[in-house]
């Protein structure tokens, strides 16, 4: 029998809005479905699980996990069930988010922590979206697909962060003239003067042109962006690509700068120039202002939802304020608006949020608790209104359409001038770096992994995993290695060192200020009151978040944070592995073409 493994959504109802399983799930729920008396036995083989019969079997779970939420602040993050079977739980914006399966507690936990991620590229703060458009719901599963797929595969995408292939100056001068005469060549023929050219062979990134009006891309786009492309590629209904005029299309709401919030609204065209050779073009649309102010205001009302369950009045005060500025910042970005649809929807938002307003002042001044049920019946209504108006500002179907031809035009344009390059390109993405130059001044030294954390980009030399012999070091011990190491992390360990047979292994988080100064963290990062995060990138930054929690004092923009993974064999002292990982640390610059800093480790 397979291993087991779910993931479900369910909305505030107790309501399944998505679900992704695989067949042994099914076959476990429909027998214990027939067991019950929910399913007639007939259909107990179906290949498929009716809503109405997951609702039943998993109600009271998700009734026990709401009320432990609300009642008591006390919400648990997983189960272990008898024989195994493990059930975690994650929230956003008041959907629950179940995952189910049969491996270690933390896989499933990030598993639950990149379907958030990817919902919210794709629908924003609207997880309805998903069962209102089944064609959200389909480029979801494909792209949780991919993610495991190349979780399996890709070192960087475990990781969580970017690989970027090494060119000369030459060539990469080369590279980013023929995006930026791409992207020249776009705004003047399409109405979006916003644009971003991407290069990324082999699901690593080689090269970005931004016209200078557009946002800056965050490193958590970039990952995402490349999970859309092999996404893109795998589910294709033409199996052979032809380069020269595919395309894929889609609409998506990026996190842009670290500083703004996640809705950024964009048109990404993703064209194979050749084999694993893929241009991203991204066309920022829409009012970007509004947008982000519209997941504040989603946000913030949640938020207010959530305390008047809780009935934490202390705090509703200053909830409130944060969501009457939210909503003011949406006023006054449609100020200069003339479309007529979204005027008409944000009159009735306006409408609404006034007899709110007067409802929740009402309660703060009095504490009437009709004025609070009041509220929050309008607060319903109000909640539709916003729904409806980031769907009228976000979406853009037109531009999308309209942008495809000349789009692909544009790729062309850079596949010509890159001919003479792209087999070379492809082969050193293969082969990025050899740890070879590397043998004679680290002795013993078999593999590393080197992650700057305030970029995101990892240095790894190149493996080949094709010879699995136990001596070798194998696939295997590489991402147990990294998932042994983050589970740790996780739990407020920075520094690790341990054997088996074989090989010694290495792992160091450590932070410097802006002139590559070591910083000594004054707050422990383990608080048993509190469980950090999972550690990765893309469902909110992890390293960011402990910069926080250990220099609560310092802004985090002037914190670095680097990360190393060290392999040695086993007769390498501790001491020498210590003094290797410091040099590494100093000297990866040189590989990279980025300058950094040596570390300090004790």
């Amino acid at each position: 029998m397979g291993t087991m493994n779910g993931l479900m959504i369910f909305d505030h109802l107790n309501d399944i809005v998505y679900i992704k399983c695989n067949n042994t799930f099914i076959k476990h729920i429909n027998e214990l479905a027939v067991e019950d008396g929910v399913l007639p036995e007939e259909n107990k083989h179906d290949t498929s699980v009716p809503d109405n019969v997951l609702v039943h079997l998993f109600s009271p779970v998700v009734t026990s996990q709401r009320i432990m939420t609300s009642q008591f602040g006390n919400s648990y993050s997983s189960i272990q069930c008898y024989g195994g079977l493990k059930i975690c739980f994650d929230e956003f914006m008041g959907y629950l988010f179940v995952g189910i399966g049969e491996g270690e507690l933390l896989k499933i936990q990030k598993y639950l922590s990149i379907s958030i991620a990817m919902v919210r590229f794709l629908c924003g703060p609207d997880v309805y979206e998903l069962k209102a458009r089944s064609q959200r719901s389909e480029l979801l599963s494909n792209l949780l697909d991919s993610y495991n797929d190349l979780r399996e595969n890709d070192q960087a995408v475990l990781l969580e962060a970017i690989e970027q292939v090494v060119l000369n100056p030459n060539l990469n001068t080369s590279v980013i003239q023929a995006l930026k005469e791409s992207v020249v060549s776009l705004i003047t023929q399409i109405d979006c003067f916003k644009i971003h050219a991407l290069l990324a062979v082999k699901n690593k990134f080689l090269s970005l042109y931004s016209s200078e009006l557009a946002k800056e891309l965050s490193p958590t786009d970039i990952l995402f962006s490349m999970i859309l492309a092999d996404s893109a590629t795998k589910n294709s209904s033409d199996g052979n690509l032809n380069t020269s005029n595919s395309i894929f299309s889609y609409q998506v709401l990026l996190s842009g700068p670290e500083s703004s919030p996640k809705c950024l609204p964009h048109a990404i065209h993703i064209v194979p120039i050749d084999e694993e050779l893929n241009i991203i073009f991204f066309l920022e649309i829409g009012n970007s202002a509004l947008s982000s102010s519209l997941y504040e205001t989603f946000c913030h009302l949640h938020i207010m939802q959530q305390i008047t369950v809780q009935r934490d009045f202390s705090v509703m005060r200053p909830a409130y304020e944060n969501l009457e500025l939210a909503v003011k910042k949406v006023n006054d970005s449609l100020k200069k608006n003339k479309n007529a649809a979204i005027d008409a929807c944000h009159k009735n938002l306006v409408k609404k949020w006034d007899s709110m307003k007067k409802k929740y002042t009402e309660f703060l001044k009095n504490s009437a608790e009709e004025a609070l049920l009041r509220a929050e019946t309008l607060a319903l209504g109000f909640l539709e209104d916003l729904k409806q108006l980031l769907h009228l500002t976000t979406v853009n179907e037109g531009i999308l359409k309209s942008s495809r031809k000349n789009v692909i035009e544009a790729a062309k344009l850079v596949s010509e001038k890159l001919n003479s390059i792209k087999d070379f390109v492809k082969v050193k993405a293969m082969k990025n770096f050899s740890l070879a130059s590397y043998l004679e001044d680290f002795p013993g030294l078999v593999h590393f992994i080197y992650v700057d954390r305030t970029t995101h980009r990892v240095t790894s030399p190149s493996i080949n995993f094709q010879m699995e012999k136990p001596h070798l070091l194998t696939k295997r011990k590489v991402w147990h290695l990294i998932d042994f190491a983050l589970q740790h992390l996780q739990e407020g360990t920075m520094s690790l060192m341990w054997k088996d047979t074989i090989f010694s292994y290495a792992y160091f988080l450590w932070f410097e200020d802006s002139n590559g100064t070591p910083l000594k963290s004054t707050v422990p990062l383990t608080n048993p009151n509190k469980t950090l995060p999972v550690p990765g990138l893309l469902n909110n930054d992890f390293y960011q978040k402990i910069k926080e929690i250990c220099f609560p004092k310092m802004s985090p923009s002037k914190i670095r944070c680097y990360e190393i993974f060290c392999v040695h064999l086993g007769l390498v002292s501790q001491p020498c592995v210590l003094e290797h990982t410091r040099r590494l640390a100093a000297t990866i610059w040189e590989l990279s073409g980025h300058p950094s800093h040596p570390m300090d480790l004790i």
